[in-house]
């Protein structure tokens, strides 16, 4: 399974961002990859982030 996390202007806090280490950690120990972008990503690199969770689905695939 692949999940994909947006993350918003608070996740560059010190705290929040623990917070996602901690939210990465728990669901890759449930077996889950996790691919994380930001809005600036998403807003400034739109294809590049689509090419890259297409890539990972295609490889997770086989």
């Amino acid at each position: 399974m692949l999940v994909v996390e947006l993350d918003g202007g608070g996740h560059y806090t010190e705290q929040q961002r623990n917070a996602d280490l901690r939210r990465t950690a728990e669901l890759e120990r449930e077996g889950l990859m996790v691919l994380r972008f930001s809005n600036l990503e998403m807003d400034r690199m739109f294809p590049e982030v689509c090419e890259r969770i297409d890539r990972v689905v295609r490889e997770r695939l086989g």
